[in-house]
């Protein structure tokens, strides 16, 4: 049988959790924040890349950098002064930032220069993201009395090289955007994108968590997080040629186990701000873990296809509860987070 809870029910000890997690967070920015910018540091880079290029490789999800520096800079400083240069800096981290999308990650890279990766991006969309920045940039009333420019290089992780091997490619596309003449984006035009989407038998769905699908309560929204991870690895089972039926019932005991976890703490904490509807949502858990435990059994027993599996996770799970469901309860989640 599946499990309701495989771990102490949330009351004090999630709230304990979530100050730990708040502070350790805390802490974390102290040291990965550029002091003059306020973006992420290189530091940060360092500690985050390689993380994210097996993230990319395991759920065969395209991962950009764009590399980008002011041109002329040293001018700048020597025609307006160190104190107009930090000032154009700031401005310039600023734009960058309204510019970007929610899920990329923006860099002081050191001195005049910046990186932006880009989560789940090709390198066509990284190009046409940093020509936006460079456009914008090239027109922005900067506090200085003289237009500011930047070139930018782009790049995509490729097949599974090293951090040193893709920043390699990207300082280059750099260079070549500054001796075609600066003001420009450069691209190099490989990536991983590109192999997986002419591979045979390539299969495309994924379940990408987006920043509108968060409830605004940090527990829910790791759980639900945590929720499509372990879908993906299903679907990832699915996809290949060399699983077992024990392989398939592990994944699929895993993720149900998890739901039946997060459904008990998502009525505790529903319960605890006074939801109105907290019973009949109770009631929609417990019919989704009766078909759960219905299709774990059939899976056992070997009759009932992937598939099925599959559209009872991304259909009936994610797309019509919490995607839907659930939203009626956010802004109460978010007010008492």
């Amino acid at each position: 049988m599946i499990e309701r809870s495989a771990q102490p029910p949330c009351g004090q000890a999630c709230d304990l959790l979530e100050q730990a997690r708040a502070r350790i967070q805390h802490l974390e920015q102290q040291v990965s924040i550029d002091a003059l910018t306020g973006l992420w540091n290189r530091a940060h880079f360092d500690k985050v890349i390689e993380a994210e290029i097996q993230r990319s490789l395991r759920h065969r999800q395209p991962v950009s950098l764009i590399l980008f520096d002011i041109d002329h800079f040293k001018l700048i400083n020597d025609t307006w002064g160190h104190p107009a240069g930090d000032r154009v800096l700031r401005e310039l981290a600023m734009l960058c930032r309204a510019l970007t999308r929610r899920s990329d990650a923006l860099f002081r890279w050191g001195g005049e220069e910046f990186a932006v990766l880009l989560y789940d991006a090709g390198y066509r969309n990284a190009q046409r993201i940093a020509e936006n920045l460079r456009q914008a940039i090239a027109v922005h009333a900067f506090s200085i009395a003289q237009p500011v420019t930047v070139s930018l290089g782009v790049a995509e992780h490729h097949a599974t090289q090293s951090v040193d091997e893709w920043f390699a490619r990207v300082d280059a596309a750099l260079y070549a955007a500054k001796h075609q003449g600066r003001n420009r984006a450069h691209t190099d035009h490989n990536g991983n994108s590109d192999t997986w989407g002419t591979q045979p038998g390539n299969f495309v769905l994924r379940l990408v968590w987006q920043e509108a699908y968060a409830s605004g309560h940090l527990l829910i929204d790791q759980q639900h997080q945590t929720l499509f991870s372990l879908a993906n690895q299903l679907i990832d089972q699915s996809a290949s040629t060399a699983i077992t039926a024990g392989d398939v019932q592990g994944a699929f005991k895993q993720l149900l186990q998890h739901i039946a976890m997060h459904f008990a703490c998502e009525e505790e904490l529903l319960a605890q701000v006074g939801y109105p509807h907290v019973h009949a949502h109770g009631q929609a858990h417990r019919r989704l873990l009766s078909r759960a435990q219905k299709m774990f059994d059939d899976c056992q027993n070997d009759q009932i296809s992937l598939g099925k599996l599959v559209q009872f996770v991304a259909i009936d799970v994610v797309a019509k509860h919490i995607l839907q469901a659930d939203r009626d309860f956010f802004p109460l989640l978010a007010a008492n987070a």
